[in-house]
């Protein structure tokens, strides 16, 4: 269902494990700011239970699902700096982006928050 996540084993490809989100449909799945959160806080904390030392992210839901990535920017650094703390083995989170434009509303955002 939207803004759950769910981990399998990573079979030929080079990580042991890959976790699934259903991200939501924007203007469809409600309330799609707490989805869209819900992703995130579930993938960490799988990942974090499996003691999997790094994860990375796309843009949940800004390509085909609509969500517009500078409203999804706010949801994801808001959701994941409140988590990174909590964080026992995660260490690293990547943000692995299809466009340069995606790319410079990350780097915009991370120099906004230091």
């Amino acid at each position: 269902k939207p803004g759950e996540a769910v981990i399998t084993g990573g079979h030929l490809l080079p990580n042991p494990y890959v976790i699934h989100c259903l991200g939501p449909v924007y203007g469809v799945d409600q309330p799609e700011r707490e989805l869209l959160a819900s992703c995130y806080r579930q993938a960490l904390k799988l990942a974090d239970e499996k003691e999997l030392s790094s994860i990375a992210f796309p843009a949940i839901s800004t390509g085909a699902f609509g969500y517009p990535a500078d409203e999804a920017l706010d949801v994801v650094f808001e959701t994941v700096s409140a988590l990174i703390p909590k964080l026992t083995s995660v260490k690293l989170v990547r943000f692995v982006l299809y466009s340069q434009s995606d790319l410079d509303l990350y780097k915009k955002a991370m120099e906004r928050i230091g």
